[in-house]
């Protein structure tokens, strides 16, 4: 199938390319590169199968394909924090100008959601049935609140043009490729470890959180794609083993042979206190659950990391 994937060379877009191209699929790869990295992508520039397209997804783009996922948007809060209207605007009116392509062309659209549209929940784990607990003011709600936002419209395009949207809410997701810079807790834990830096836990560190593979996401995105049914409520996606910021830090410093400590600081404001996805309909509708565990996905990701 002819696949236009937006956000081609960030960390997960270039996950997901790759995962496309080797079962056969063309992919139309969109990146304005405001955050994505050419070096993501240099296994798939000279495949037959990929096309790069360096395009913003706030302005239109026509293209005649048959599934559309949109993974265009800054993921870490340091990225989507430093240019906050642009990281919303992203999120609105790059998912409009999708949603009128699939409703053109008849195409399957995979909208890349978020656990952040759960806010700092009240509810744990988190369902999809669950609303949230947002800031709408916050200093990560340009975040937040666009995810929810494109949530809206492409449930919207679904009941009132029939268009075959299906949304995914993506949990912590980490390993190779990730920016050794982006502000994510995996990478500042692993970076600091391999310098011998402190490792920086914010609060107290009993905070929690739950820490998907990336290949194990990209499997459960790729089986919600092409599902040959139509999909009629979000979809959490990532691992349910839960482990709070301090357990992490110990991890990493002990895998990487680190001579790190731990050093606390104040928690930034609107820091989600838990994060646990409830897997139920993911396992039941895609027979899909998460193979790797925290030890093996993180010795993965700290080969990546001290691969220089």
């Amino acid at each position: 199938m002819r696949v236009l994937l937006t956000g081609v060379a960030g960390f997960l877009g270039s996950h997901i390319a790759k995962k496309f191209i080797l079962n056969g699929h063309k992919v139309i790869g969109v990146d304005d590169f405001s955050t994505g990295s050419t070096q993501n992508l240099e296994q798939l520039l000279h495949e037959d199968r990929f096309t790069l397209i360096e395009h913003d997804i706030r302005n239109q783009i026509s293209q005649d394909v048959d599934i559309i996922l949109n993974f265009a948007c800054p993921a870490s809060p340091k990225a989507y924090q430093f240019d906050p209207v642009r990281t919303i605007e992203t999120s609105f009116l790059g998912i409009m100008n999708l949603c009128r392509l699939a409703k053109s062309t008849g195409a399957k659209l995979v909208q890349a959601s978020t656990s952040e549209v759960y806010g700092d929940p009240l509810q744990n784990p988190q369902k999809e049935s669950y609303w949230g607990n947002v800031n709408p003011i916050g200093i990560r709600s340009c975040y937040d609140e666009g995810k929810r936002a494109a949530e809206t419209i492409c449930f919207d395009y679904k009941r009132q043009y029939s268009v075959d949207t299906r949304v995914v809410r993506i949990f912590n997701t980490y390993g190779p490729n990730m920016s050794v810079d982006d502000g994510r807790v995996v990478s500042n834990f692993i970076n600091q470890a391999l310098n011998n830096e402190p490792i920086t836990v914010y609060g107290d560190g009993s905070q929690t959180r739950s820490l998907c593979y990336v290949s194990d996401l990209v499997e459960g995105i790729y089986k919600i794609s092409l599902l040959d049914k139509p999909v009629n409520t979000p979809v959490n996606l990532g691992n349910p083993t839960e482990y709070t910021m301090y357990e992490l830090a110990k991890k990493v410093i002990l895998l990487s042979g680190s001579s790190s400590k731990i050093v606390n600081l104040p928690l930034p404001a609107d820091d989600p206190r838990q994060r646990k996805p409830d897997i139920t309909l993911a396992t039941k509708l895609l027979d899909w659950s998460p193979k790797i565990d925290l030890e093996n996905g993180l010795l993965n990701t700290i080969q990546y990391f001290s691969r220089d």
